[in-house]
């Protein structure tokens, strides 16, 4: 009986992979045919390669489904009908990718297998280097950045520009010549080189002869990416706004679009840029740099970027110094290409299904994926606000792998229409929390169900009632446990009081043993009451009360911050603290009782705190509020009574070469933490902001650069990188 049900339960497993890879096939035609024909894009090629794994996984996983129609047995869509078919003197392939040092190693050693250990081509031996351990002769690679673009094959006769065409399907694009003869870098004649230059190169004496013969009278075959930096994207897309022309998606988007213009000169306009990745035309070279270098010498831009490897650990430095510093090139990049540098290896590697085994596609860390919505939790904060958050099938998504999502609130809920059971795309950029940014309803199964705000409290039972005039949920209870644990982890917290020590294990066990209801019970532990307690041995709890007692004294920003009050963050702690304590330049540093400080924000109006830079009215009266609450100020009185004390703003001992400058932080910096950079600008007199308006004066864009990047260039802000900000924090003139 047992092995009669195995089998139903495998024939049902079965039956939903096959219904699962007919709507996987059904959505990737769809967002294929409106990407690669119609130059539309609904979802970014980090998601569509998500959704194309998941279904190659599941082919995988169940071979008898694999059809000749399946995304994954074919190369690209039609070429649209308003021009020249053209049939590609060879086909125009596909790759594979790699997504990992895994991946990159099974690729090597695949394509190991298929090299004999005294390989022949022709009678000639191929030149590898010495065998390895294992037997094999060590491969080397020519490394070159993916680029984001539209992929060409640009034909020559007797060296003058004849034909230019699209990929298309891969074996017929279409001839788009003169709209690629808009191109400044797309040489019109190619370069005559001199003989010196061709040996330079590494040319022999007969490779000579075949460059000369073809530029005379011959023809020539180059294959590269037409392109569109960010800035001519960004530039244009400000131009068109203004015209109330529809914006373009994204850079690629813009190439392809460019290249299609039924008018030259509307393709002029976009200022595309053209570079050569590979020869089609056989020159009997031996390598695949050599069509690098020769291309650069017949005229062709190149990239500088691109670079020798002699195995793949030089590989993985490539690929993860690119992927680290890929904000640095002026167009977009999603990955390397590591092409096997032997091009007499070529041919015994060959082709299988849609690509070349001697290339691979070494993608960066997608900071986009497709997953699914398993269930919806409901988190608690610390001023009682109800956060919806999505747990997800685990989905690799910039370099980790992401299982939760926030879901913000139910509005935006109901924008996205989201279910649980949904199929997502969820994104991460730097180090912002991951979140759902759109839904597939087309792979939905019909077993989905709506999303729902809890009545009671998931922590305290209470009730949950609706924010008035906001978009919020609440916990209704005045006790809430889960509340009262994140308050107190809020308070302790690196950038407010920052007690070391006091992780929310240790709050927990604090509160569960009655020692600790207020932040102000911190401030009276003592070695006798921690050291019963399980994990707390003498020195532990001798050194926790120590931490404790050294941040008694508390600078008044990281104070007014750890209070947490609803709506105030680092940045309006900061405002708050220079309005009632100007920094001072008399070398003293001076205390004070926190009940000084609650007369100053006593005498603040509302009006007044209404007037603050960044500080609106809903922010204005929940200051407002907070300090005229009898039971705050009961919490103000017992942590000063508890020996907690004001530090005024300190003396500015450094130049203040920033005084008067606000900077606005967005994306990853490589040389130093987002927090220390606030840190080092506002030493140096600087003010930093969490939004971008027109009283920045510079957006410090790092890695991975957010919105604020964007609304920085509508603006006319100006952009500075890390290095730059790097020579302002070193007290260099700005």
């Amino acid at each position: 009986m047992e092995k009669k049900d195995n089998k139903i339960s495998n024939e049902v497993d079965k039956q939903e992979a096959k219904k699962r890879i007919a709507k996987l096939r059904k959505e990737i035609d769809h967002h294929r045919y409106l990407y690669h024909v119609l130059d539309k894009i609904e979802i970014s090629d980090a998601a569509l390669d998500s959704l194309k794994n998941e279904l190659f996984k599941l082919e995988m996983a169940n071979p008898e489904f694999i059809t000749p129609d399946s995304p994954t047995q074919r190369v690209g869509g039609k070429p649209l009908d308003k021009f020249i078919k053209v049939v590609h003197s060879r086909p125009m392939m596909s790759l594979f990718d790699a997504f990992s040092p895994e991946d990159m190693k099974d690729w090597e050693e695949r394509i190991k297998k298929l090299i004999p250990l005294i390989p022949f081509i022709k009678g000639e031996t191929i030149p590898l280097r010495p065998p390895s351990k294992g037997g094999y002769g060590e491969l080397d690679y020519y490394c070159e950045l993916k680029l984001d673009g539209l992929a060409m094959t640009l034909k020559y006769k007797n060296g003058i520009f004849i034909e230019g065409a699209t990929r298309g399907d891969g074996k017929v694009g279409e001839d788009v010549t003169q709209n690629l003869k808009t191109i400044e870098s797309i040489p019109l004649r190619l370069r005559e080189p001199e003989e010196g230059e061709l040996k330079k190169i590494g040319l022999d004496v007969r490779q000579i002869k075949l460059v000369r013969t073809a530029l005379e009278k011959g023809e020539i075959e180059v294959r590269g990416e037409a392109v569109m930096t960010r800035q001519v994207f960004n530039e244009l897309n400000k131009k068109y706004k203004k015209e109330g022309k529809p914006q373009l998606a994204n850079p690629r988007n813009g190439a392809a679009g460019s290249i299609r213009q039924l008018d030259p000169k509307l393709a002029a306009e976009r200022k595309l840029s053209f570079y050569v990745y590979a020869l089609a035309t056989d020159f009997g070279l031996k390598n695949h740099e050599e069509e690098h270098k020769l291309a650069e010498v017949l005229g062709f831009k190149v990239l500088k970027e691109n670079k020798y490897c002699r195995d793949l650990s030089e590989v993985y430095k490539f690929h993860d110094y690119w992927e680290k510093n890929r904000e640095k090139m002026p167009f977009e990049c999603d990955g390397v290409v590591i092409v096997v540098n032997n091009l007499g290896l070529w041919p015994v590697l060959g082709i299988v299904g849609k690509g070349p085994r001697y290339m691979m596609a070494y993608k960066f860390a997608a900071l986009e994926a497709t997953t699914k919505i398993r269930e919806v939790v409901w988190q608690v904060g610390r001023t009682g606000i109800l956060t919806p958050t999505a747990v997800l099938d685990p989905a690799p998504v910039g370099g980790v792998t992401i299982t939760h999502a926030t879901l913000h609130n139910m509005d935006e809920i109901k924008r996205l229409g989201i279910k649980v059971g949904d199929t997502v795309i969820i994104q991460r950029a730097g180090d912002v929390i991951p979140k759902v940014v759109k839904v597939l309803p087309n792979l939905r199964s019909g077993e989905e169900k709506e999303i729902k705000v809890p009545k009671k409290c998931p922590m305290c039972e209470s009730e949950v009632t609706k924010v008035p005039g906001e978009v919020a949920y609440r916990c209704s209870g005045t006790n809430c446990y889960a509340v009262n644990l994140r308050r107190l982890a809020h308070w302790v917290s690196k950038n407010a009081v920052d007690i070391d020590g006091l992780g929310p294990k240790i709050i927990e066990q604090l509160v569960k043993e009655g020692l600790v209801r207020d932040v102000s019970d911190f401030y009276i532990l003592t070695v006798g009451d921690l050291e019963p307690l399980e994990r707390f041995a003498e020195k532990s709890a001798d050194n926790l009360v120590k931490a404790i007692n050294d941040r008694k004294k508390i600078d008044l920003p990281r104070f007014i911050y750890g209070l947490g009050i609803r709506h105030v963050g680092e940045e309006s702690a900061i405002l708050l603290s220079k309005k009632l304590s100007p920094p001072r330049r008399d070398g003293e540093v001076k205390s004070n009782k926190i009940s000084d400080i609650v007369k100053k924000f006593k005498m603040l109006s509302l009006e007044e705190l209404e007037k603050l830079e960044d500080v609106g009215p809903i922010v204005a009266r929940s200051i407002y509020d907070w300090w005229h609450d009898k039971k705050n100020l009961e919490l103000l009185e017992k942590l000063e009574k508890n020996g907690v004390e004001i530090v005024l703003n300190k003396t500015q001992g450094a130049k203040q070469i920033l005084t008067g400058k606000t900077f606005v932080l967005t994306g990853t910096l490589n040389s130093l933490t987002r927090d220390e950079a606030k840190a080092k600008i506002r030493e140096l007199g600087g003010d930093v902001s969490s939004s971008v308006s027109k009283n920045t004066d510079y957006v410090v864009a790092g890695a991975e650069p957010g919105s604020k990047y964007d609304k920085a260039i509508k603006l006319k802000v100006k952009v500075i990188g890390e290095d730059e900000l790097l020579r302002f924090l070193t007290n260099q003139r700005i």
